[in-house]
């Protein structure tokens, strides 16, 4: 397969009041998170969130991998459910010094362009904020930071500056086109 460029840009909030929270959209969308590290689960939300954006990093960890992963302290899965249905998830990673990476956010491709996004990710971004709070013994947090990239929807960026986000960074690599993998193979055309 050819090579594409894929920009990348990185953006941060450095205080609690750059937050700009979305309005929660109509209907019952609620935002839980997943007390209980479960690989099945993170991988389910992974691949449905990631599977027509080309979300491939992770697609290939073992079940010992994911639960490595979510076993980190502070590492926290929050799902934002439409009706009772998993709609899409933001999952949090602490770094040192107090930082927060907002490491995955996104949506189920059937939920998209239903205003959950902005509610979700206001959500997951307060709750960055306050991460030491639900963990003893992780610094405050003192800054909170995501990338998105051209791969991204359509939407991503400007739902993030709307947020408060601001820009950081900003990087173009090469890297090989990789096929739509979709939850599961076939499941969105190529």
């Amino acid at each position: 397969m050819p090579n594409i460029a894929v920009t990348t840009w990185s953006l941060e909030q450095t205080a609690p009041t750059d937050l700009l929270p979305a309005e929660p959209p109509e209907g019952d969308v609620r935002i839980r998170r997943a007390e209980v590290p479960s690989p099945e689960f993170s991988r389910y939300l992974y691949a449905s969130v990631g599977g027509d954006i080309r979300w491939i990093d992770r697609l290939s960890w073992t079940y010992a991998r994911w639960q490595e992963h979510l076993d980190r302290p502070g590492v926290e899965t929050w799902v934002a459910y439409d009706r009772g249905t998993p709609a899409g998830y933001v999952e949090l990673a602490p770094q040192d010094d107090g930082v927060v990476e907002i490491a995955y956010f996104g949506l189920i491709p059937a939920f998209r362009g239903k205003r959950i996004g902005g509610h979700l990710l206001s959500y997951g971004a307060a709750r960055a904020w306050d991460l030491a709070d639900r963990w003893p013994g992780l610094t405050d947090t003192k800054r909170v930071w995501l990338h998105t990239c051209s791969k991204d929807g359509e939407h991503a960026m400007g739902n993030y500056q709307r947020r408060g986000f601001k820009l950081f960074d900003t990087k173009v690599e090469e890297e090989a086109e990789a096929p739509t993998p979709g939850p599961w193979p076939g499941a969105y055309p190529a």
